[in-house]
């Protein structure tokens, strides 16, 4: 079985497959007579297609064992989709480049507490991924008419493993 080594999730490293949602950078101003700041613009949405609108959802999501069988990515043609932990706990982000027949080589991020990810539309990506225990997330997506789900399935399955994990 193939192996890869799950890095941490940075905007540098994430920022070919889509965007880090958490409260870094200088993107942020006070709001509600100083009483709050908010944390502008973190990700674009994308609803493309026939009847096309966004939705806001919220996934209780069971957790994973590690090392974890990747057998499955899919991806969105449609639109793209946000997930933001409810609890600041991490999770596995397992992402592909688009390749001649399909995903590329799989990449896996391990967030830290309280940071979230938006991919693009048509990026390949892995399933909601909370590490030990359950995770809600929510979720910011496209709803409408049309499929706007791609699954793929791996020849042969890769094996994600955690940080400080034996490879």
């Amino acid at each position: 079985m193939k192996k890869i080594l799950a890095g941490p999730l940075t905007r540098e490293a994430f920022a070919e497959f889509g965007d880090v949602l958490d409260m870094e950078g200088d993107n942020h101003y006070p709001i509600n007579g100083g009483r709050a700041e908010r944390y502008h613009d973190l990700a674009r949405v994308e609803a493309e297609g026939p009847n096309a609108r966004v939705l806001i959802s919220i996934v209780k999501s069971e957790p994973f064992m590690f090392p974890l069988r990747l057998e499955m990515v899919e991806r969105h043609p449609f639109g793209s989709q946000a997930f933001m932990p409810l609890a600041p706990r991490p999770f596995v982000v397992v992402v592909c480049h688009d390749g001649e027949n399909g995903p590329g080589t799989p990449h896996a991020f391990v967030t830290e507490p309280g940071q979230g990810v938006s991919y693009p539309r048509n990026t390949w990506h892995g399933v909601l991924t909370p590490i030990d225990e359950p995770q809600e997330f929510l979720v910011v997506d496209r709803g409408g008419d049309g499929s706007n789900l791609e699954e793929y399935f791996f020849d042969e399955p890769w094996e994600i493993h955690l940080p400080g994990m034996t490879l």
